[in-house]
Formats: C-alpha cells, sequence, structure tokens
C-alpha cells in the first residue's frame, strides 16, 4: 500500500441482493491525520470487510461493551454513536444491510445484534475470514464488491423472494414488515397508533414483535429514520455549500422546532447539528451513495 491513498468507491447491489442491501461503499486512505469518526444510527446494519488495519471501535453504542478491533465488523441498529479511531490510515468495504434482510444473509433476526457490534465470525463462523480472504484476493473496488455478492450467493441459499415478493424471509411477520416499510416511506412521521391501527395489532403488541425483530421499538425506529434523513441531506446540502436556516432545516425534516431537531441530534449523533456537518464533511466513511441522489 503507498505511503499516500485516498479513494472511494460505490456500488449498487446486484438484483439478487437488492432487498437485503442499501448501499455499499469501500475506502482507502493513508497518510492523512489520525481522527476519531462517529458510527451513527441509521436504518441499517453494518458489514464491514477492513483491506488493511483492523477498525478500532474506542467506544461502542452500548458503554458497557468494551473497546474492541475487527477485521470484519457486524453492527446491529443502534440510537447512540459509537466512536472509531484510526491512527492516520483505514480501508474497508462496508455494506448497509436492511434490518429485516437479516434472518436471510445472517440467519437471525437484527434484534439479536441491537446496539452491539460483533465480529463477523461470532455470526457467521469460519466464513468470516474466507470472505475477507476472497475480498483481499481482489485488485479494484469491482473485483471487491463482487466478492462479497459472491459470497452470499454461495454460502446463504436462504436469499430467495419471500411470500408475494417481498424479498424478506417469511420468517419475519408480515405486519412488523408493514411497519418498517411505513417508517422508511413517511420517513420517520408515521405513529405506533396508526401502524397499530393499520396492521390490526395493538400498540403494545406491535412495538413488542417489531423490537423482538429489530431490536428497536418503532418509536425509536422513527426516531432514527427522521435523524438519518436529517443528516444526509445536511451533509449533501452542506457539501454543495447551500445550507438553509436550521429552522426552516428542522420544520422540514419533520421536527416539531429548531431545539427538538438540535436535541435529537445531541442523543443521536452526541453532538449538535453544525458539529456533525462540519465532522462528516471530511471524513470518507460519512459519505454513502445516498447521499449523494
Amino acid at each position: 500500500m503507498a505511503d499516500e491513498c485516498d479513494e472511494h468507491a460505490r456500488h449498487r447491489p446486484g438484483e439478487r441482493l437488492r432487498p437485503y442491501v442499501a448501499w455499499c461503499t469501500g475506502y482507502r486512505q493513508a497518510g492523512i491525520a489520525p481522527a476519531v469518526h462517529r458510527g451513527l444510527p441509521s436504518p441499517w446494519l453494518t458489514l464491514i470487510v477492513t483491506l488493511d488495519d483492523p477498525l478500532v471501535i474506542a467506544r461502542h453504542p452500548d458503554p458497557r461493551q468494551p473497546a474492541s478491533r475487527h477485521d470484519v465488523l457486524l453492527g446491529g441498529l443502534h440510537t447512540s454513536p459509537a466512536m472509531i479511531t484510526h491512527q492516520g490510515r483505514q480501508s474497508g468495504i462496508q455494506f448497509a444491510l436492511t434490518p429485516l434482510g437479516a434472518r436471510a444473509l445472517l440467519g437471525m433476526p437484527a434484534a439479536e445484534l441491537a446496539s452491539i457490534d460483533v465480529d463477523a465470525a461470532d455470526v457467521l463462523g469460519g466464513r468470516a475470514d474466507e470472505l475477507r480472504e476472497q475480498v483481499l484476493a481482489e485488485a479494484d473496488w469491482p473485483g471487491r464488491f463482487a466478492a462479497v455478492e459472491d459470497f452470499f450467493a454461495r454460502h446463504l441459499p436462504a436469499l430467495e423472494p419471500g411470500p408475494r415478493g417481498s424479498g424478506f424471509s417469511p420468517a419475519v411477520r408480515d405486519e412488523v414488515s408493514y411497519a418498517w416499510r411505513r417508517l422508511r416511506e413517511t420517513r420517520g412521521a408515521v405513529s405506533v397508533a396508526d401502524l397499530a391501527e393499520e396492521t390490526g395489532w395493538s400498540a403494545r403488541h406491535l412495538s413488542a414483535q417489531f423490537r423482538a425483530e429489530t431490536g428497536l421499538s418503532p418509536k425509536e425506529a422513527a426516531r432514527v429514520v427522521r435523524f438519518d434523513r436529517a443528516r444526509r441531506t445536511l451533509l449533501r446540502r452542506g457539501a454543495a455549500g447551500r445550507l438553509a436556516a436550521l429552522a426552516s432545516l428542522a420544520a422540514e425534516f419533520g421536527f416539531y422546532d429548531q431545539a427538538h431537531m438540535a436535541r435529537e441530534f445531541r442523543d443521536l449523533a452526541g453532538c449538535p447539528p453544525s458539529q456533525l456537518l462540519a465532522e462528516e464533511l471530511r471524513n470518507v466513511q460519512a459519505v454513502s451513495p445516498s447521499d449523494w441522489e
């Protein structure tokens, strides 16, 4: 690897993986200043296959989990940031996994990874090492992305469409799938009461089943979806130099007011919107393909 390097690649998942993987990105940097990156709450689980140095997590979303290093990382849905450090080098391929596809991709509900980060070997066994070996054997980004897709195609035969073309494992209850889709479609604006009425379940039963599948309650998932949309839009507009006043942005993103948006950013990101924007604009891992659509 060269002393200085700055690469970033994007990849659209193939048709077979698309119901399970929201986006993919690759990054490789060297010769940059050591830094700390916030691993932010989002509507996706995280799979990272490193290329050079291990991924170092100094603080996990659950503060009870000790600092850790990973060659292949799996992280679940969470409502507080992780703190990731590097000493001037960072590289890997990141796949954003849909929580309703976790059963098909990982053989378990997303809830089992809620608020924690683990070595992929804890879930995939020896196949995690095989996955990294396949990625490292490739010399360019298209080959690396193809290696991950090939891995899932060969080792996870559960990758077949669910009932009515939903793309999700039949083990996921239809009502939970429906509630998740509605939260994503409305960008977190639908209430738990409305979801309960639409699914025909009580609010309590829906919340319990939803948490058992994803690891978050519907209310928590709505917060994360709304925050993720706000964060990505702020980043896209900040990069283009066309940020509006925070008060108008708060209304656009569905927050009660600017103070509400600031509180949500502090809770979910650990800092106010202005600080997060400044940090993310200089961090390659913060940018997903959907940020630039």
